[in-house]
């Protein structure tokens, strides 16, 4: 039986904003992770915002997992996109290089902002 995870999702024209409703995200969680975010690829709006609002503590595999989405997501050109990191959260991503290329907004409105960028650069290939 697969780890349910609590999230709340709303979605508009560019992008679905998903706020992960759990205290911790622990490596447990990153299949669950993967499972809800990846079906979007297959849509026709594409792009994801996950707010981190409500994540107080979380383990390097579900650091890692956002990584992999990221990449994927660019992969499929698409934006994937965080936002709202809680003290800890944003201070692991901040002392480990290897997020430099994530996403991160400390607002869902910057977030968004960011989206509607990256779609803009999409549009007008180099």
């Amino acid at each position: 039986m697969p780890l349910e995870m609590k999230v709340k999702i709303s979605t508009n024209g560019k992008f679905h904003a998903i706020t992960v409703l759990e205290p911790i995200l622990a490596a447990n969680m990153t299949a669950a992770l993967h499972d809800l975010c990846e079906p979007f690829l297959q849509q026709e709006v594409k792009n994801v915002l996950l707010n981190l609002k409500d994540i107080q503590k979380m383990d390097s595999a579900a650091a890692e997992a956002f990584l992999e989405l990221r990449n994927l997501f660019n992969t499929n050109r698409a934006s994937f996109v965080l936002c709202e990191p809680q003290p800890l959260v944003k201070k692991y991503f901040d002392q480990n290089e290897q997020f430099e290329t994530m996403q991160i907004a400390p607002t869902q409105s910057e977030a968004s902002d960011i989206i509607f960028m990256e779609e803009l650069e999409r549009e007008f290939p180099d």
